[in-house]
């Protein structure tokens, strides 16, 4: 395997070349992922501390496109820092940003979260402790935890703040999940009954691989495949205590007429988001 320098300049590089077409696609106000999903448990596990806090400060890492750097500020941040590790995915979150009434909110920084360096240049030209650290869907795009946790340890979040993270379920994401649709007629109803089912081949051992996010990208991806007891590893040895976890899936208001579509799988989630603290 690749060291996690090399993965995480590879895994960079994709970012840089299909950061236009992934913000064409996502768009400025998000998709059904962010609306139906992650905004609504973001206000669950961020909402307090951003309503409560005076003067709240949020660093926003992996920032993509600047949504939840907006949603930060629309929300209760007094300002916010918005990074990423990719140039160009900076690039578009400043150009939405100009258009925002809370520009003067938002500050954009390059920032890598696999490379200590980084937390060490951010260490000196900003003050730790944020209220509020927020890493949206990007923990499965991350080739190293490790400087992050210990950055969060060192003092990244203040003693009362939060990190919170979301990224693909870890359990039903795998690359070695098969989506099984079978269809049959009741004979109750007489009607049509889809039953959608994963069946996961491998779990505890899946290399990087590489991927897509959405279809038609101009390049490949590299996704970081943890076993739960592993993506948690790194924040319980900086010693951060976990507070609150969330499975999140879709509802059957949220179906579509794909029958494959993640819409459609009602009880299997798609999300998991968890929020840790100092102790």
């Amino acid at each position: 395997m690749e060291p996690p320098a090399s993965l995480s300049a590879n895994a960079l590089e994709s970012w840089e070349t299909n950061a236009e077409y992934w913000d064409a696609a996502i768009t400025k106000a998000g998709n059904k992922y962010w609306r139906r999903l992650q905004e609504p448990c973001l206000t669950r596990l961020l909402g307090p501390t951003l309503r409560t806090t005076a003067g709240c400060r949020a660093l926003d890492l992996a920032t993509g496109n600047g949504l939840c750097a907006r949603w930060l500020a629309r929300n209760g941040a007094s300002s916010v820092l918005a990074t990423d590790g990719s140039y160009e995915m900076l690039r578009l979150a400043e150009a939405h940003q100009q258009t925002e009434e809370e520009s003067g909110n938002v500050r954009f920084r390059k920032l890598d979260v696999t490379s200590r360096a980084d937390f060490g240049l951010l260490r000196t030209a900003e003050d730790w402790g944020f209220d509020v650290v927020l890493m949206n869907m990007a923990a499965m795009d991350v080739a190293d935890l490790e400087p992050l946790a210990d950055a969060l340890s060192k003092g990244l979040i203040a003693k009362n703040g939060v990190f919170v993270a979301t990224l693909l379920h870890p359990v039903f994401f795998t690359s070695g999940a098969a989506i099984s649709i079978e269809k049959r007629f009741s004979p109750v109803t007489g009607e049509e009954e889809i039953t959608r089912s994963k069946v996961i081949k491998e779990y505890m051992f899946v290399p990087p691989a590489k991927g897509i996010a959405v279809d038609g990208q101009p390049a490949k991806q590299l996704y970081f495949h943890r076993p739960m007891h592993e993506l948690f590893a790194p924040f319980f040895r900086a010693r951060l205590v976990m507070d609150a976890l969330e499975e999140l899936a879709f509802t059957k208001e949220d179906g579509e007429e794909r029958i494959e579509s993640t819409s459609n799988f009602t009880q299997i989630p798609v999300i998991l988001a968890f929020r840790m603290r100092r102790p």
